[in-house]
């Protein structure tokens, strides 16, 4: 596992210098392997719609019935509005999460990719809250009492922040743990406690952390449309 951000190489844009980093090329891996697993789905289930489900397809199945239940337990009436905007958030981030175990520095250990998935759900949590409230939705902010309206008005730009920031520290203490056990005791490492901290920290761990932040972008949106 990779504790820190690396530079790899730098380019000049409107005579700025930028660079890629292995944030960037894990992002991209993490991307590649999404829509790969989305493409061949797509194309068995296409491809023979009618014949028995193998495996691959059962598991996948599974996962998108569980999902479906996630979001109806936490949403009811108003799942069905927001199944794949949650869907596809809870695989993005399970999938960065669990970079770790493939050597990778998880994508969710930097704070700029965290802070832009805060930033998602902030602007879905305020669009559904505008749908579903129209002009209700300024006089929201003076609720119970009009003197609130600041605090209530910082709450909801405190969250991109809160969510991001949540998930980003518990995924890089997780990253620093590792690499630290790895770097400190070398060969020693090697001993089966490694593999109950990689258990904990990589899968368990990143799988909390998936759930939390899918929860409380569910819990935030439910709040603003009922």
């Amino acid at each position: 596992m990779v504790p820190t951000i690396n530079g790899l190489f730098s380019y000049e844009l409107f005579g700025q210098t930028l660079w890629i980093t292995t944030t960037h090329v894990t992002l991209f891996i993490v991307l590649v392997a999404l829509l790969a697993l989305a493409l061949v789905a797509h194309h068995k289930i296409r491809k023979h719609p009618d014949e028995v489900p193998g495996v691959f397809q059962n598991i996948l199945e599974l996962i998108v019935e569980k999902l479906d239940s996630l979001v109806q337990g936490a949403m009811g009436a108003n799942a069905h509005r927001y199944r794949n905007f949650i869907g596809t958030l809870f695989a993005f981030i399970l999938v960065s999460n669990l970079g770790g175990i493939f050597g990778l520095r998880p994508v969710t250990a930097d704070f700029g990719t965290t802070f832009a998935l805060g930033l998602t759900s902030f602007f879905v949590i305020q669009i559904s809250a505008i749908k579903a409230q129209k002009w209700r939705y300024i006089t929201s902010f003076g609720k119970p009492y009009f003197f609130l309206a600041p605090s209530n008005i910082i709450g909801d730009v405190s969250t991109p922040i809160s969510l991001g920031l949540r998930l980003f520290a518990n995924i890089l203490s997780g990253t620093m743990i590792m690499g630290l056990w790895y770097g400190m005791l070398g060969w020693i490492s090697l001993f089966p406690l490694s593999a109950f901290l990689e258990a904990y920290l990589d899968i368990f761990s990143a799988c909390i952390q998936t759930y939390v932040f899918t929860m409380l972008t569910m819990t935030y949106i439910n709040d603003k449309i009922s």
